[in-house]
């Protein structure tokens, strides 16, 4: 019992705070893996995958199209994934260059459509809510000048801070970690506002496997680096709740558990080994942290007469939780996030395991 209390903490402790340190202490030694970035001019393919996106879909066109990229160059692609409402009309009317009417079928396959038809030696994918400040294209594409690029992601804000959410604390954290490991490696996840594939690396997933967790370690698996491009920058609206923070959390840990437990995320083979250690680091034993959490309090029960002040510090982060649903400060509401979004990746994962995963979505309350 000893051994599964001060194992269960000692992970914790470096799941959340020494592997960032790690990496740190990486970075000084080993010294940054520098990408060959370059100003390139390939024609690229922009596609944007949404489901009933009337309210947003045609500023996400106007914002594509007034991107500082030769026009002739670029080929906007909006696809439609079964949407109900007025999504295509509008993205036709706010001139896209294809609109696809697909039936529904999940982003996934509505986004690998888009590409069979792309024209763009350069893939690159956006939300239909974020917008990408001018430059953001020009500086993402100039990461595959360096011919092992094969994925590259840029940086996304959250713009509605006015909410309980604590998003953006903790996005700014991550955001600093994908920084590291790029220099050193590559990066062991993405996301959906801003990011680009070469033609050539695409592969084609899961339909119920989003492309943020499953394309940077399986294009590394194939050879190429995927990395991060701070400099190429887009904005994005958050949920503005913890409580809708949890369900949006739960809802892609529903999809990003099929990727860690059968779609080869585990599997070593592949992998050189600095990357081997940051997906042990940052995937397998971040994703474990709800089941370390409740090894620690258990085994803190079994030995409370020994243990007595870290069973206070377990149960007064429960309870500052439970009272940042009723108080605003800012404590409170950091350890609600904390507990919440750990507990989602347990409760994505029951989700996924009682009934499976659907390949469809909707975007999470607030967000439009």
């Amino acid at each position: 019992m000893r051994a599964l209390l001060y194992g269960s903490v000692a992970l914790l402790a470096y799941a959340q705070a020494g592997y960032g340190l790690l990496l740190a202490a990486l970075r000084r030694v080993l010294g940054p893996r520098p990408v060959a970035a370059a100003p390139i001019e390939p024609d690229v393919t922009l596609v944007v995958a949404a489901h009933d996106e009337e309210t947003v879909i045609a500023d996400k066109v106007a914002n594509a199209l007034a991107l500082d990229w030769p026009r002739e160059r670029l080929e906007v692609v909006v696809a439609s994934d079964g949407s109900t409402d007025a999504t295509v009309a509008l993205a036709r009317e706010a001139g896209a260059d294809a609109v696809l009417d697909l039936p529904r079928g999940g982003k996934i396959r509505a986004q690998d459509a888009a590409v069979r038809g792309a024209r763009g030696a350069v893939v690159a994918f956006s939300d239909a809510n974020a917008l990408w400040e001018p430059d953001a294209l020009r500086r993402l594409v100039a990461a595959f000048a360096d011919p092992e690029v094969g994925y590259a992601c840029g940086q996304v804000a959250f713009v509605n801070e006015a909410g309980t959410n604590q998003e953006g604390l903790y996005w700014r954290y991550e955001m600093w970690l994908r920084g590291m490991e790029s220099d050193l490696a590559s990066v062991t996840g993405g996301n959906g506002a801003i990011y680009a594939v070469r033609r050539e690396a695409y592969i084609e997933v899961d339909p119920i496997m989003g492309h943020d967790l499953s394309f940077p370690f399986n294009l590394v698996k194939r050879g190429w680096r995927a990395v991060y491009v701070p400099e190429a920058r887009a904005t994005e609206k958050m949920v503005p709740s913890i409580e809708g923070e949890f369900a949006r959390k739960r809802r892609m840990m529903s999809h990003g558990w099929p990727i860690v437990l059968r779609g080869g995320l585990l599997d070593p083979r592949g992998y050189p080994p600095r990357y081997a250690l940051m997906i042990a680091s940052h995937r397998a034993l971040r994703y474990a942290t709800p089941f370390l959490h409740l090894a620690a309090l258990g085994a803190t029960l079994a030995r409370w007469r020994r243990h007595k002040l870290l069973l206070a510090a377990q149960l007064g982060l429960l309870a500052a939780a439970a009272a940042g649903g009723r108080l605003r400060a800012r404590p409170l509401l950091v350890a609600r996030y904390y507990v919440l979004t750990t507990a989602s990746l347990a409760a994505g994962l029951a989700d996924w395991l009682r009934h499976g995963t659907e390949a469809g979505w909707d975007p999470p309350e607030g967000t439009r």
